[in-house]
């Protein structure tokens, strides 16, 4: 059996061998750079027009830099591993303000509802930059992180399934409306190995795909589910599933994934959260375009919190908003943006599509394979 625990803590391939193995040998860009990023601002500016109709919600500003003290920073994961950029910032005060780079405004978002006075049904988007440097540099993991987040105000029966699965179909719509803007600018992008995106997702839970496959790691479920099924949405992400591993480590204290949710055959499933992967047909990998979920009630988050054994983040303010009924009850997710662009501009490598720092043995590899990445 291979090693599940080794396979939970995210994303990266791990080793430079690796990736030079796994990198396409027989690549060229459909586009050029400039025609690269004509059609990325296109996209750019389709989707966030498309998303804030289709989800009513209003693109806002958003931190790059927030206070360790408030507790808003996202750790991504719940082991540790992954920790943010810290520093002191503020000239001339007594003491320094202790700062930290956004990984994600996972947190941030849900206070900011209340913050722009969003009602039920309400919500907002950003235009979201943050630093990741705990991650391994490949061809779809980079240490510069853009996102389209998003948050909206909804009523306690919305927390449902049913709710979650409308959600994630208005958003696989705006995703292939994005990518016929791109196929119209520049038609070329369809090929006999480049097809379009499918019309609709296929739903599994995370126990679903372990029946499946239940020796498999959780990378490589993911990898055998999508040639079966090209787009999928994975349900229930951060429980622990009946081979004694959650499908992947996800932070306690935004996403939903204690909840009971369905029983099928007899067994309870959990979670009211998911990610959209797809297969992508350049680098014969699967991809991950966005994760999303309902959020924690002050219910849910003491039990996440207290399964995890992080009991303590109870006292930082975030945490505090919630447990007193503060912030309101929300859902909401990331969209990468990077990750994005580079699949429907049919990209190998993240490197084509945003400007970021790489190590030289990545670039040698990327050269040789004649990838050439932005700098």
């Amino acid at each position: 059996m291979a090693d599940k625990k080794a396979d939970l803590a995210g994303p990266g391939i791990s080793t430079y061998e690796e990736v030079d193995k796994i990198l396409p040998s027989d690549y060229r860009s459909i586009l050029t750079p400039k025609e690269t990023m004509k059609a990325l601002f296109a996209v750019k500016n389709y989707i966030e027009e498309n998303l804030c109709k289709e989800l009513n919600l209003m693109m806002v500003q958003v931190p790059l830099i927030v206070s360790v003290d408030s507790g808003v920073n996202d750790y991504l994961d719940r082991d540790g591993s992954r920790t943010p950029v810290e520093f002191p910032c503020g000239l001339g005060l007594e003491k320094r303000i202790p700062a930290q780079v956004v990984q994600a405004a996972t947190k941030w978002k849900r206070m900011a509802l209340k913050q722009f006075d969003c009602e039920v049904g309400e919500g907002l988007c950003t235009d979201m930059k943050a630093v990741r440097k705990d991650y391994f540099l490949d061809h779809d993991h980079s240490s510069y992180v853009d996102q389209w987040d998003w948050e909206k105000v909804i009523r306690p029966e919305d927390r449902n399934l049913d709710y979650l699965k409308d959600v994630v179909r208005r958003i696989w719509k705006v995703l292939r409306g994005a990518e016929e803007l791109a196929l119209k600018m520049y038609p070329q992008l369809e090929t006999e190995k480049t097809p379009r995106l499918p019309e609709e997702l296929t739903f599994l839970h995370a126990e679903e795909i372990l029946d499946m496959y239940p020796d498999l790691p959780r990378k490589q479920r993911e990898t055998q589910i999508l040639q079966k099924y090209p787009a999928v949405f994975i349900i229930g992400i951060g429980w622990t599933l009946k081979d004694g591993y959650p499908h992947e480590m996800r932070a306690a204290d935004y996403d939903d994934w204690v909840t009971e949710t369905v029983t099928k055959d007899g067994e309870t499933m959990h979670g009211l959260n998911g990610d959209i992967l797809v297969w992508n047909n350049v680098t014969k990998r699967r991809h991950e375009l966005t994760s999303m979920g309902i959020r924690v009630t002050k219910e849910t988050l003491q039990t996440q919190l207290k399964m995890t054994g992080q009991e303590d983040f109870l006292k930082l303010p975030y945490h505090q908003m919630i447990l007193n009924d503060q912030i309101p009850l929300s859902a909401g997710g990331g969209i990468g943006q990077s990750r994005t662009y580079m699949y429907l501009l049919r990209k190998a490598h993240l490197g084509e599509v945003s400007v970021t720092i790489w190590p030289d043995e990545l670039k040698r590899i990327c050269s040789a394979k004649n990838i050439h990445v932005l700098e």
